[in-house]
């Protein structure tokens, strides 16, 4: 059993490697599905900056590209046949086959760099946290995998079984590098025994009454589905407008979205997560959550009149995000359209989720159309070994945190391979207050520097178990 780190050796860990994130969200590794908004220079020199930084890494492991700005690290078990990476890896004497650490360097786009603290590509270091776009989402962890490496090799250690980075280029974007990487290990005979991505964290304030931080850990990601609803009509003059238009059909079918939201149940999953919490709530409480099998449908209830993120763990979600109608302020629309992103509920599919959708707005004149989707992920076990390792480890560096399952309302990167592995799990260990986690894709992004020694601590420590 690792000792755990204090919080001292965790703030040193986090001081000394600083300057190594710092310098890598200068780069603007933004993503966008438009190629003319991208800089792909940027990506080059976030990739040739790497072995610079941690030079034991690109020393001792085998480095592939994939799809173009991808990378993916070989780190070679002791257990394992040393041979080239198109070689399949051997499993390590204990029964466990290679593991694969995942996280991606490319970011949002800043909307207003004015309302932020600090330049938001210029990695600035204050005395407690590092600034800057990514600094959570996703580089921060990158760092964290590749210091937690670079201490492990500096120290003398080799793994039993092989060690897969896997850190991808467009994962903000939905793109396919993530599946370009686990296309290459099966071809290559590679099942992981483990997958870790981002995900989760070691969260404050997640859960109403419970005081202690919650380590989430996800086992399955919501199906993630864009729908296109479309109306057609003559058009014509504005000031000779006719009844239920194209604008004012799909506005009703709009309404008729909002107003009829899809049923609500709990998943077995977020049974056993309020169940694992109750031990931290007070005694009242204790005991409701505690018997959340036998009190499923109660607690699908409260959870929906809590709105925001508990009611949308019960459900499938459909959010209304992008308007089209005419092009001029005095012209009727021949045709209007609207985006529903749509987050499907594990249990539920894209074609049932269509399905519903139909019945809910109720009006043949509105078509569907189905512009991008993705199924929900498996359920990975929390009863397994891969778990429990997690687990201990959580442990072990977050002695304070209580480790639950969840199912993500989000997607990942980590998603692309579930197909060639049964124990998919999406954690960042790292600490997240509600504004942490608010910061996200928004202002003012930063990673505490106690926090990032945190994460290298962990990721050490969970290399060092495999």
């Amino acid at each position: 059993m690792l000792s755990s780190p204090t919080a001292l050796s965790a703030a040193a860990l986090g001081r000394a490697a600083a300057p190594k994130l710092a310098r890598l969200l200068t780069y603007r590794t933004v993503s966008s599905r438009v190629p003319e908004e991208m800089e792909p220079d940027q990506f080059e020199a976030f990739i040739a900056a790497l072995p610079e930084l941690f030079p034991l890494v690109s020393a001792a492991l085998q480095l592939e590209r994939v799809n173009g700005f991808g990378l993916l690290y070989r780190w070679p078990g002791t257990a394992s046949p040393e041979a080239s990476p198109e070689a399949a890896a051997g499993d390590p004497a204990d029964g466990r086959g290679p593991a694969v650490l995942m996280a991606h360097y490319d970011v949002v786009p800043v909307e207003d760099p004015s309302r932020w603290d600090y330049p938001p590509f210029a990695g600035t270091v204050t005395e407690t946290s590092i600034e800057g776009r990514g600094a959570l989402d996703d580089k921060g962890a990158l760092a964290a995998v590749l210091e937690a490496a670079e201490q492990l090799l500096a120290e003398g250690f080799a793994p039993a079984g092989d060690i897969y980075f896997s850190f991808g280029n467009n994962e903000e974007t939905a793109g396919d590098t993530a599946a370009a990487a686990a296309a290459l290990l099966a071809e290559r005979g590679i099942r992981p025994w483990l997958v870790l991505d981002e995900g989760g964290a070691v969260a404050s304030g997640a859960f109403p009454f419970v005081s202690a931080p919650l380590a989430v850990v996800g086992v399955s990601e919501k199906g993630i589905l864009d729908v296109e609803l479309a109306v057609e009509d003559a058009g014509g003059h504005a000031s000779t407008p006719n009844r239920m238009g194209a604008t004012a059909r799909l506005a009703r079918a709009v309404v008729r979205l909002d107003r009829r939201p899809f049923p609500a149940s709990l998943p077995d999953v977020s049974v056993e997560m309020v169940q694992r919490l109750s031990g931290s709530a007070p005694l009242p409480l204790r005991l409701v959550l505690g018997n959340a099998a036998h009190l499923r449908g109660a607690l699908t209830r409260v959870f929906g009149l809590l709105g925001g993120e508990p009611n949308a763990m019960t459900r499938t979600t459909v959010a209304v995000t992008q308007l089209r109608g005419s092009k001029g302020s005095n012209v009727l629309a021949t045709r209007a359209t609207a985006n529903a992103n749509i987050r499907v509920a594990v249990g539920e599919t894209v074609a049932s989720t269509v399905s519903r959708l139909r019945s809910i707005i109720r009006d043949p004149q509105v078509s569907l159309r189905v512009v991008e989707g993705n199924e929900p992920s498996p359920v990975s076990a929390t009863d397994n070994a891969q778990f429990a390792l997690l687990e201990d480890t959580i442990r072990t560096c977050f002695p304070d945190a209580v480790p639950v399952p969840y199912i993500m309302l989000g997607g990942t990167d980590a998603r692309r391979f579930t197909s060639i592995c049964d124990a998919v799990y999406r954690f960042a260990p790292f600490r997240m207050s509600a504004a942490d986690r608010a910061s996200i894709h928004a202002d003012n992004e930063r990673l505490g520097i106690e926090t990032f020694g945190e994460g290298i601590a962990f990721y050490k420590a969970l290399m060092g178990a495999l």
